[in-house]
């Protein structure tokens, strides 16, 4: 699958060994998930974030972010965001800590 490794990378080394994180290959890139919810991951070049309806249509007002639209309808909740959006180690952190506060609020699965 090609998508940024690099990306994904810092993704992961931001979260750490976090309890209950495990990654899998979808969507055509990589997704991390914290107790089986999906919270963000590399789709191409962009950071996909989960941060829950409310807080996702609010995301949509950011610079570089967009609706995750990769089946041709938005999904509610998910944003893009493109690799400005992600260039610098405290705009990844900020959008990171971001999904894994929202996880945080889900049942595990």
């Amino acid at each position: 699958m090609a998508y940024d490794q690099h990306l994904a990378a810092r993704i992961r080394e931001i979260l750490g060994d976090r309890d209950g994180l495990t990654a899998k290959e979808m969507f055509g890139g990589i997704c991390f998930m914290l107790h089986g919810n999906m919270c963000c991951g590399v789709v191409n070049d962009d950071l996909m974030v989960r941060l829950g309806p409310e807080l996702g249509e609010e995301a949509l007002h950011e610079p570089y972010a967009r609706p995750m639209d990769f089946t041709g309808r938005p999904m509610k909740g998910f944003v893009y965001v493109s690799p400005d959006g992600t260039a610098t180690e405290p705009a990844l952190r900020a959008w990171v800590a971001r999904v894994v506060a929202f996880a945080s609020t889900l049942p595990p699965r």
